[in-house]
């Protein structure tokens, strides 16, 4: 992926997880989640989307697990805070984003899970990531499940 912004506000140890992965999507596919209170190592796919300011692609890694039916779930959780993160507002201004998992690349439309599927892609994410809990214990907004795509 050439021409991508790693945004200066993210601190050292998630831009050195993006160098990595960019320089090597194997090596770089896996994180430590022991580094933000989870356990063991985790798959994490790099998310570049078009920043709805600069207009700029802007890249963050993120914990993710397959929906079951080709697509990827990733949680907008920033950690339970208050407001949605960036990334996020990016996809709500255009749902049109690229992804990296491990070697492969995808163009992906995302979209906010409801319902059922909400429920369903929440628990694996839990499961998988147990601080997920905590997050949404520590915020009053909904913290979306997000399911991207791949465009075919």
């Amino acid at each position: 992926m050439a021409d991508i912004d790693i945004p200066d506000s993210l601190p050292p140890w998630i831009k050195e997880h993006i160098q990595r992965y960019l320089a090597d999507g194997e090596a770089g596919h896996l994180w430590d989640a022991s580094l933000a209170g989870g356990e063991g190592m985790l798959t994490t796919l790099l998310l570049t989307t078009t920043g709805r300011k600069s207009g700029k692609a802007l890249i963050i890694p993120l914990i993710y697990r397959p929906t079951g039916d080709g697509g990827y779930c990733v949680i907008a959780s920033k950690g339970g805070a208050p407001a949605h993160p960036a990334w996020f507002l990016n996809l709500e201004t255009n749902p049109m984003a690229r992804i990296q998992v491990a070697n492969d690349e995808y163009r992906v439309k995302a979209r906010v899970a409801e319902g059922e599927e909400r429920a369903r892609l929440w628990d694996v994410m839990v499961d998988y990531y147990t601080p997920y809990t905590d997050y949404q214990a520590a915020t009053d907004r909904q913290i979306p499940v997000v399911v991207l795509d791949p465009i075919k």
